[in-house]
């Protein structure tokens, strides 16, 4: 995979350059979006969740900013990366190239923007007294194992949307539901031990929680915990490569 990726290095560049471009094309403020799209959300999430969720959370901004800044990347690259295959057919119906180029161009864009944002965040940790330490070097591990589910996600949903044209719509129904039961906005220490390992299930939250713990609490996790959230990351990926070794000739008959 990685041969091929560097074997069509120009238009692997060529592409993310186009998806960059079309993001912002006829936008006043073009990519400046990137930035204030989620400080926007932040702002709306922090009006309506502060008086009924935020009262005995400390740091209560970063800890929101922490969950909307991964979901954000999450679900803008997943999206992106479903559409990826079909959006790009009149391509790879005439040329013979790896058809994932077109889904990992998506996910370099996404993360432009999610990089974008990061620095961001890091702003907002200083307004809100949030001490930097060399802990925060780590978060690196976390946004590897984001980007590494969200290429997995993204190969098994672009897949599907060539057969089935409803994934967009189940797809959008799920992201809304994994966002409630992601602890965005609330706090799962309330829950019974039992029920917060339920969360460790869902991987967005894991990410979640490493990023809180690094930054609000300055703490390490545990080496078992690193090792899940790898381990997550790693299946879905696998999964997303398996099925599109399995229907990559098929895709031409679909799209």
């Amino acid at each position: 995979m990685f041969q091929k990726l560097k074997s069509h290095q120009f238009l692997f560049e060529e592409l993310v350059k186009r998806d960059f471009k079309k993001k912002y094309k006829r936008t006043v403020l073009g990519v400046a979006w990137s930035v204030l799209a989620p400080l926007l959300h932040l702002l709306v999430m922090r009006l309506v969740f502060t008086r009924f969720f935020g009262r005995n959370t400390p740091h209560y901004t970063t800890y929101l900013f922490c969950g909307n800044l991964v979901f954000s990347f999450f679900r803008e690259s997943t999206n992106e990366g479903m559409t990826a295959l079909m959006d790009n057919a009149g391509i790879f119906t005439k040329v013979n190239i790896p058809k994932y180029l077109f889904l990992f161009s998506k996910n370099v864009q996404c993360l432009i923007n999610f990089g974008l944002t990061l620095c961001v965040f890091f702003v907002f940790c200083a307004l809100d007294h949030i001490t930097f330490t060399w802990r925060f070097l780590l978060l690196l591990y976390p946004i590897a194992c984001l980007v590494l589910l969200n290429l997995g996600i993204g190969l098994i949903l672009s897949a599907l949307f060539v057969f089935f044209r409803d994934m967009q719509y189940l797809w959008s129904v799920f992201t809304q539901l994994l966002m409630y039961v992601s602890a965005i906005f609330y706090s799962v220490d309330n829950y019974s031990p039992r029920v917060q390992r339920l969360f460790l299930v869902n991987p967005v939250y894991v990410i979640i929680k490493y990023f809180r713990v690094i930054v609000i609490d300055a703490s390490l996790l545990s080496w078992q915990y690193h090792l899940l959230m790898a381990a997550e990351a790693l299946l879905v990926f696998g999964v997303g490569c398996w099925m599109y070794k399995k229907f990559n000739h098929k895709f031409l008959y679909y799209v």
